[in-house]
């Protein structure tokens, strides 16, 4: 009952936050605009955008499974899993600027297809949509799950059902923006965690003995159990045949997790234009610090640790099961911390699954195709009930699909299903040529040839059957050749017979809050629409403009980053790492997240100041008058 109990205490915030805003500031969630998109003023700051993405992106398999890679392959699993899910949020935000530009009054990324080219594709990416968030959920929730069964006892079954009750009541109480209250509080107590593991394993820790004495237990476990594929078997190496391919499988991954999750359409919406590219920017960024600071520290702590007698397996290694489960991170904190860092690992995977689940929740809320084919004159009042509605159904359904699917509820193989709707969507918002006929003609037959991939490649490195075929290579077989080919079709398609859209139409999308009969009179006056975003007139274009360049230049500089000094090169140099650069190694990554933390945590309370103010100066004033 504690998850529950939990949800119900954010949800109690919720209200009250709710009820201040209501009173002291002009936002309200009970409006569609503010509930779905948060678009009152376009109040959200890119501090709260960026700490929003962390939180999103920061499920629990970014923790556990992470952790896994440093166990399994050393210092190159944290880099490569962080690189798998930043480069994706750099490109995403060049894209995240064009929705600005070019469809800024839109809710959904299917909005925009439904209005640029109709029920055909609209209906394909509903269906593609709703798969990522399935696939989303039941990563979430089993993951959290298996956690919380192996540091407590609790039934997986019961973890999956209960965790998402509460978290549905907090969404349904304050919309998007209980999602980024949410994300701030989880995210701070995220970082607090990461910051006190850090401090204990390499330095008070007498498991480890400091930085010195867990490079020594890390050369002593590549002698005893090398890894296959390792320069010399060695931990301490980038040099890492398994660890190259996690890497390609876990970058396919992400470009579904993030092109096809409307939780991330949903924030670049939300955000100002001047301040999306910024957010994308400091999101990825700081996001990175997560998988790279966190497994570096318990991953490479599991392996390093593993014949203490306070080690769960002792004198056993994890077992290919629990290592499967992600129990690399917790079976290091209960050395490193004993009881106490085994509680902190269950509080930062309990904080992850929900903040990743509450954005979906509000994601999946403005999926539902009750406006779009059902009651097409919907509007605010209607569209907030129906999503509160469907936000309950899809609270038990994630519960019902996390005990129902398993092997395809990984990250690293959700582009299997996902990979051939990436290129299409993106294109949507960014190319004038693309056509209808392209982007179904590349999505289907994208996913065949992916799927037909992903058998051949597995029945011709293994053998076909359901372990291998969740196994990196076999996933990277239909990933990469659904992504690649997907994007080839979907081009070669449209130019056969190129359109010469102009996004009038995406951009004079309607503001679900309007009245309709105001609506048309000011239409018939020949007056601007007031369903027209104020951000989408020429000066807003004008400024979204300006903010390309700066994400060109933020683009590249985040491919230098992931690519250039590290990690291929040291790949090829088959470099093994020396005491002193394992020191400045681990040093990077500590500073990295103090830097995150400082983005995510510190930063939205400072761009928030003038709000919390407001809202502080508004409680006084109204005690002070019932004193009166």
């Amino acid at each position: 009952m504690s998850f529950s109990g939990v949800g119900f205490f954010f949800a109690f915030i919720m209200l009250c936050l709710t009820f201040f805003q209501t009173r002291f500031t002009d936002t309200s969630p009970r409006a569609s605009e503010e509930f779905t998109v948060e678009r009152s003023n376009f109040s959200i700051q890119p501090g709260l955008v960026c700490c929003g993405i962390v939180s999103a992106w920061t499920w629990s398999a970014t923790l556990l499974q992470s952790s896994t890679a440093a166990y399994t392959f050393g210092v190159s699993g944290p880099w490569w899993y962080g690189v798998g899910g930043t480069i994706q949020l750099a490109i995403f935000g060049m894209v995240a600027a064009k929705v600005k530009m070019n469809a800024n009054g839109a809710h959904t990324f299917l909005e925009i297809v439904k209005v640029r080219f109709g029920t055909g594709p609209h209906l394909l990416f509903t269906f593609y949509a709703f798969l990522c968030i399935m696939v989303v959920c039941g990563s979430l929730l089993l993951g959290g799950a298996a956690t919380v069964n192996a540091l407590t006892g609790m039934n997986i079954l019961a973890a999956c059902f209960l965790l998402p009750i509460g978290i549905a009541v907090y969404v349904i109480v304050g919309g998007l923006r209980a999602t980024f209250v949410c994300d701030w509080s989880h995210t701070l107590i995220l970082f607090i965690i990461i910051y006190i593991f850090i401090f204990r394993t390499y330095g008070t820790s007498p498991a480890t003995d400091g930085l010195s004495g867990l490079y020594n237990l890390l050369v002593e476990a590549g002698h005893e159990n090398p890894v296959a594929g390792n320069q010399d078997g060695s931990y301490l190496t980038m040099k890492s045949n398994q660890g190259l391919v996690f890497g390609a499988a876990t970058i396919l991954s992400g470009f579904s997790g993030i092109f096809c999750d409307q939780g991330y359409w949903q924030r670049a919406i939300a955000s100002s234009p001047k301040s999306t590219t910024k957010a994308y920017m400091l999101g990825g960024l700081s996001w990175f610090a997560v998988p790279f600071a966190f497994a570096s520290c318990l991953g490479l702590a599991a392996r390093a640790v593993e014949h203490d007698p306070r080690f769960p397996t002792f004198p056993n290694s994890l077992s290919a099961s629990q290592v499967s489960a992600g129990l690399a991170a917790p079976a290091a904190a209960a050395v490193v911390m004993g009881k106490g860092g085994a509680i902190a690992v269950l509080l930062v995977v309990f904080m992850a699954v929900t903040s990743a689940c509450s954005a979906e929740l509000i994601a999946v809320s403005s999926l539902f195709i009750y406006k779009a084919y059902l009651f097409p004159k919907a509007r605010g009042a209607d569209i907030v009930r129906v999503s509160h509605m469907f936000i309950c159904f899809w609270a038990i359904w994630m519960g019902c699909w996390a005990t129902i699917v398993g092997v395809f509820s990984r990250r690293s193989q959700s582009g299997v299903v996902l990979s051939p709707a990436v290129i299409p969507i993106g294109l949507t918002v960014t190319w004038r040529k693309l056509t209808g006929a392209g982007i179904i003609a590349g999505a289907l037959i994208g996913a065949t040839l992916g799927m037909l991939a992903w058998m051949i490649g597995c029945w011709k490195i293994y053998a076909i059957n359901i372990a291998n075929l969740a196994q990196p290579y076999s996933a990277v077989c239909s990933g990469l050749t659904g992504l690649l080919f997907s994007g080839i079709i979907t081009i070669a398609v449209s130019l056969m017979n190129p359109a010469d859209y102009d996004f009038k139409a995406t951009r004079a999308i309607v503001n679900l809050d309007v009245d309709i009969d105001l609506e048309n009179e000011n239409r018939s006056q020949g007056e601007r629409s007031t369903d027209v975003p104020p951000e989408s007139d020429e000066k807003g274009s004008s400024d979204v403009a300006k903010d390309r360049v700066a994400i060109d230049g933020k683009l590249g500089t985040e491919m230098i980053h992931t690519h250039r000094p590290v990690p291929l090169p040291m790949f090829f140099s088959h470099y093994v790492f020396s005491e002193k650069f394992f020191t400045f190694w681990i040093s990077v990554s500590i500073i990295w997240a103090l830097l995150s933390g400082t983005f995510s945590v510190l930063l939205p309370v400072w761009e928030s100041r003038r709000e919390i103010a407001q809202i502080l100066v508004g409680c006084w004033k109204a005690l002070a008058e019932k004193r009166r």
